[in-house]
């Protein structure tokens, strides 16, 4: 004899979220029509956080709605690294917790998106990376594209260099100092390119992006950054828009260090050599060779003078959040 209730199954479905691998989606699911997927990663390349700003800007231009989140974010990331955010709301607190969430538009004409904001897992990896692409299996998507950028000996007064791959993806117009590059990186890495390696085994198509930032001055956000990363972008997607980029906000960063750094000397010795060293790399053919998202060009080494200089000047740079 069956305990009371379990003669109907239906009373243990009731408000039991769809579930794909570890994410929680909400219902309905969008029917997505031959979606591409923008992915960054943090804190792993996502400097000057050009990965996330990039996606908050393509979410708000394409009305992306939320998707779904993981269940229970606990089970891949630890919280004393990922500190949770504690908020008043209404007068009572709220505790935000970090995870990893999927958004999603629908265009008229297609291709359909979706947007992952991901962070790199301290445990579990490889179940993490196959819940993802059980999300991107699920929805039939037919491309891959990652965002990022990461720290190396460029100027700020120089374009900012931005390296990746397009695979057989064709550019409706070409941009400056945006470099194709395969990356000859050996060594360790992030578990993250198990992700990469599912995508290309599940043959979708793969792309990806890396803006270079300067090394010497360190902004939370980078909108130089950004700007170069949309610019790119909508030289592959017609949809993407290329006046979407902040220039004028990162020109105003940018300019703003300009005039602290012409009162120091040492500074502009520094940035005359790198601006050397990034002019002979883009005339060198050994530039294509470069490594792309693994490791940096090489550093320059900075007295713990400059060092402190430089990270109050980062701060002094910082715009108000994005919105």
């Amino acid at each position: 004899m069956h305990a009371a209730g379990l003669e109907n199954p239906s009373l243990f479905c009731q408000d039991v979220p769809m579930r794909i691998g570890a994410f929680g989606l909400n219902e309905p699911l969008p029917e997505l029509k031959d979606p591409h997927v923008f992915a960054m990663v943090r804190p792993w390349v996502d400097v000057g956080s050009v990965g996330t700003l990039t996606l908050n800007r393509l979410e708000r231009f394409l009305g992306s709605k939320e998707l779904g989140r993981l269940e229970r974010p606990g089970t891949f990331f630890d919280f004393t690294r990922y500190r949770p955010n504690m908020r008043l709301v209404d007068g009572k607190r709220e505790v935000k917790i970090p995870n990893s969430i999927i958004r999603y538009a629908i265009t008229e004409d297609g291709p359909d998106y979706l947007f992952l904001h991901l962070m790199e897992p301290h445990s579990n990896g490889e179940d993490y990376t196959d819940s993802i692409l059980e999300v991107v299996n699920h929805f039939k998507v037919k491309r891959y594209c990652r965002l990022g950028a990461m720290y190396d000996a460029v100027p700020h007064t120089r374009p900012l260099l931005v390296t990746g791959s397009l695979g057989d993806v064709p550019q409706n117009r070409p941009v400056p100092n945006f470099k194709l590059r395969q990356s000859t990186y050996q060594g360790p890495t992030t578990i993250m390119n198990l992700l990469s390696e599912g995508v290309e085994k599940a043959n979708i198509e793969s792309i990806n992006f890396m803006v270079h930032l300067p090394q010497y001055v360190q902004l939370e956000e980078d909108y130089a950054g950004t700007s170069r990363m949309i610019e790119v972008l909508s030289s592959v997607y017609d949809s993407i828009p290329a006046d979407l980029a902040p220039v004028r906000r990162g020109q105003r960063q940018y300019r703003e260090l300009n005039s602290t750094l012409d009162r120091n000397s040492e500074l502009k010795t520094l940035i005359q050599q790198m601006e050397a060293y990034y002019d002979a790399q883009l005339d060198s053919e050994e530039a294509s060779a470069a490594p792309t998202d693994e490791a940096a060009a090489p550093t320059t080494q900075l007295s713990p003078e400059i060092e402190q200089f430089l990270s109050e000047l980062g701060g002094q740079l910082e715009s108000d959040p994005e919105e």
